[in-house]
């Protein structure tokens, strides 16, 4: 080694800050269980039903949008089994912005944690992720007692589809969290503009009105527009899986669902890659932002 000359990084050291990826929380495991508990009782902290909330909400939220929706505006009528359609929806949507308002909350709201010991950032919005699983099972357990009293037969390709929209909802609403939760650090107004999507998302897929409604009002790039959605065509699958099966089977989903189902997971996990690789370089500024 010639004089002037810094001498080689030891192997196998990294800089400071700088997380693992998905190896990384892998190795992080069990600290990752700890987190997703102390953040399940931190929310129900003092709480009389606890984690029975989380079947409150969903039926709650329900019970307002199908009298409003369904009776007072009569689109119990025009659709059959309504209440299936609407909450096949509905309970996925809620898990999509839980997911996304949780993980964007989730670095600056762990700020004296983070300041005070270094592990991997990438575990909070994570584990906010997996809460948000943690509740998005009760509303699934609702729809499947709904859709049975409503003469569900599901068969391996109406789960598949529900797996599969399952899938898309879970990797986009973690590939915006790790960014929205990242540039929150820097930037607060991404909590504001997360809220104010939460509404948009709502009426932006078929939920409380079929998307032939769409196609019938809307011209052909409106719809094309609307359908490139991969929300809308995550709800449509769900209610294939749920919904459909309940009724005669004549209702019209959208032309190749599936395939572009497939295509809307693909692109989904390609934004994941990018979203962990932006949020692995900015979170090298978090302690000191934070």
């Amino acid at each position: 080694m010639t004089a002037g000359t810094a001498p080689p990084a030891p192997p196998g050291l990294r800089d400071p800050g700088r997380g693992g990826g998905a190896v990384g929380l892998a190795r992080q495991r069990y600290l990752l269980r700890l987190l997703v508990r102390r953040e399940l009782r931190a929310r129900y902290q003092g709480s009389l039903l606890g984690l029975g909330w989380s079947y409150v909400r969903p039926a709650v939220g329900f019970t307002v949008y199908f009298l409003a929706v369904g009776v007072f505006l009569r689109m119990n009528e025009s659709i059959e089994d309504f209440a299936v359609f609407l909450f096949s929806g509905m309970v996925l949507i809620n898990f999509f912005t839980d997911t996304l308002h949780a993980a964007t909350r989730a670095v600056r709201g762990n700020a004296p944690l983070i300041r005070k010991i270094y592990l991997p950032r990438e575990l909070f919005p994570v584990a906010s992720a997996l809460v948000s699983a943690v509740h998005f099972v009760p509303g699934l357990v609702i729809l499947s007692c709904g859709a049975v009293i409503s003469g569900w037969h599901p068969s391996p390709a109406a789960l598949g589809a529900a797996l599969l929209g399952f899938a898309i909802v879970a990797v986009l609403g973690m590939a915006l969290g790790l960014l929205c939760s990242a540039y929150n650090v820097f930037y607060r107004d991404f909590e504001q503009v997360v809220d104010v999507l939460g509404i948009v998302f709502t009426w932006s897929v078929p939920m409380i009105y079929p998307w032939t409604l769409v196609r019938d009002t809307l011209p052909g790039w409106a719809l094309e527009l609307y359908l490139a959605n991969p929300l809308a065509i995550a709800v449509s699958l769900f209610q294939r899986c749920f919904w459909s099966p309940g009724t005669a089977g004549d209702f019209e989903f959208p032309p190749g669902m599936v395939r572009d189902g497939l295509i809307a997971l693909v692109l989904a996990g390609a934004l994941l890659a990018v979203a962990a690789r932006v949020f692995d370089r900015k979170q090298t500024r978090f302690a000191e932002e934070l």
